[in-house]
C-alpha cells in the first residue's frame, strides 16, 4: 500500500497504556442511565479484547449499589482472568479507601486507588483549604491506602489550571507517602496541545522518569483527543478515555477514536475488530445513541452518497477500502456502504443493486436515479426496493413508459 499512499504521520506516537474510565467518569454524564451489572461485565470483556490495559470500576464510597457493582466487577476480572488492571476512585478520606479495600478483599483482586483532591487555587478558595492542610490530608490518606496493600495513583483535579508550586507540594506529599503514579487531569477541558506538552514536561522534569504519569483529559474545548496525543508524545505512561467520550459535562477523550489513532500510528497493536461492538454496547448500556456523524463508529463513518466517490470506488477493486477512508473499515468490524441521494450518480445505483445481488439494468438504474434527483434526502432501502418493483412491473406492460434520465456517473 506504500506505493499508492504516503503517510506523513508514521512514527509520531509512542507506545502507551490505555485506561478505560467508562464505568466511572463515563457514568457521571447527566444524560446517561445507570448500566445493568451484566452490561458492565460485558464492557470489561470487550475492553480486554481490545487490548485496553486497565479499567476504572467505579467510586464505591458513592453508595451501596455502586460498592456492590464494584465488588462484582472486580470478581469478574479475577474469575475470568481478564488481563486488566483495576482502579477505583477515592477522596482523601479513610472511609473511601476502606470501601475499596472491602471490594478488593471480597473479589481477591488488587485494586489501585485513584485518589483525588482539587489542585487549583480556585478550588482551595471555594473550600477554604490551605495548602499545608491539603498536603497533610494527602500524606495521611495515601499512607492508609498503601498500608492496606493498594497501589496509589494520586490525581490533582484541575491540574491544567493549578499553580506549579502547589502541584509540586501536593505530588511530593503523595510520593513521600508511597504513591507510585501521578495523574495530570484536565478536569474542565481547558488545555491546548502546547499547554499539555508544557505541563507534562514540567512533571517529568520535576519528578523524573521513574514515576509513572497519567493523562486524564476532557473535551470542553473540543481538544480532548489532540491533547491526549500531545501528552503521549510528551512522555506520559498511561492515558484515560471513555467509550463514546461519555463523561462529566460534554465528556472525556473518546476511547474509539484514541484506539484507532494509536493503531494507525503503530502504537497499539491489538485486534480492534470488536471496537464497533464495544461502542454499540456502551451506547445501549448507557442509553446514549451514537450520532450518525460520530467519527469511526457513527452510522455515516464509511458511507457515501456522492456520485464521484461511488464511481471511483467501483473502479478501485482491491484498493476500494482505502480510497475514501482514513483506514480500512474492516479494522474495526465495519464495511463500506454507498447510498443514493440527489448528489448521486449512476454508479451509486449500480453499487446498491449489485451489493444486493440485483442486475444493474441500465433502465432500472436510470429510473432509480431519476427518483433520487427529485428527492430532498437519501433514499431509504424500502423506497429503492419499491422503485425496483415498480420498474419491473411497468416494464412488463407493453404500453408502459419509463421516465428517462441522465444516467451518467
Amino acid at each position: 500500500m506504500d506505493d499508492v499512499l504516503f503517510d506523513w504521520n508514521q512514527g509520531t506516537a509512542r507506545a502507551v497504556e490505555v485506561h478505560d474510565e467508562t464505568l466511572r467518569d463515563g457514568a457521571q454524564s447527566v444524560s446517561v442511565v445507570e448500566p445493568r451489572l451484566e452490561d458492565k461485565k460485558a464492557l470489561l470483556h470487550h475492553a480486554a479484547a481490545l487490548g485496553i490495559h486497565s479499567v476504572a470500576l467505579g467510586f464505591p464510597a458513592m453508595g451501596e449499589r455502586t460498592a456492590a457493582h464494584v465488588a462484582a466487577l472486580a470478581r469478574e476480572i479475577a474469575d475470568a482472568r481478564l488481563p486488566l488492571g483495576a482502579t477505583c476512585a477515592a477522596r482523601t478520606l479513610a472511609g473511601d479507601i476502606e470501601a475499596i479495600t472491602d471490594a478488593s478483599q471480597v473479589a481477591g483482586l488488587p485494586i489501585e486507588v485513584g485518589m483525588f483532591i482539587g489542585g487549583s487555587r480556585i478550588r482551595q478558595r471555594v473550600e477554604g483549604w490551605t495548602l499545608d492542610d491539603m498536603c497533610r490530608r494527602v500524606e495521611s490518606a495515601v499512607t492508609v491506602a498503601v498500608r492496606a496493600g493498594h497501589g496509589v495513583m494520586f490525581v490533582t483535579e484541575d491540574t491544567t489550571r493549578a499553580n506549579p508550586d502547589d502541584l509540586g507540594a501536593l505530588y511530593g506529599a503523595a510520593l513521600r507517602a508511597g504513591a507510585t503514579r501521578l495523574c495530570l487531569a484536565d478536569t474542565v477541558g481547558c488545555a491546548t496541545p502546547v499547554g499539555t506538552e508544557r505541563l507534562v514536561a514540567w512533571a517529568r522534569g520535576k519528578f523524573g522518569t521513574e514515576i509513572a504519569i497519567d493523562w486524564h483529559g476532557h473535551r470542553d474545548r473540543g481538544l480532548g483527543l489532540a491533547n491526549c496525543l500531545a501528552a503521549i508524545e510528551a512522555g506520559v505512561n498511561r492515558v484515560h478515555a471513555t467509550a463514546l467520550g461519555l463523561g462529566e459535562r460534554v465528556g472525556n477523550v473518546e476511547m474509539e477514536l484514541l484506539l484507532v489513532n494509536l493503531a494507525m500510528l503503530g502504537a497499539h497493536r491489538h485486534d480492534l475488530s470488536g471496537l464497533s461492538e464495544y461502542s454499540r454496547l456502551a451506547a445501549c448500556a448507557f442509553d446514549m445513541p451514537i450520532p450518525a456523524n460520530h467519527p469511526v463508529v457513527g452510522a455515516d463513518a464509511f458511507t457515501t452518497a456522492a456520485g464521484t466517490h461511488a464511481a471511483a470506488m467501483l473502479k478501485a477493486g482491491l484498493l476500494r477500502d482505502r480510497l475514501y477512508t482514513a483506514f480500512p473499515p474492516s479494522m474495526i468490524g465495519r464495511h463500506q456502504d454507498v447510498r443514493i441521494s440527489p448528489a448521486s450518480g449512476a454508479s451509486n445505483v449500480r453499487w446498491w443493486l449489485e451489493q444486493r445481488g440485483y442486475a444493474a439494468d441500465e433502465g432500472l438504474v436510470a429510473y432509480v436515479l431519476s427518483a433520487a434527483k427529485a428527492a430532498d434526502r437519501v433514499l431509504e432501502a424500502e423506497e429503492i426496493e419499491a422503485l425496483r418493483a415498480d420498474y419491473i412491473s411497468n416494464s412488463a406492460r407493453p404500453d408502459a413508459r419509463i421516465a428517462p434520465t441522465d444516467a451518467r456517473a
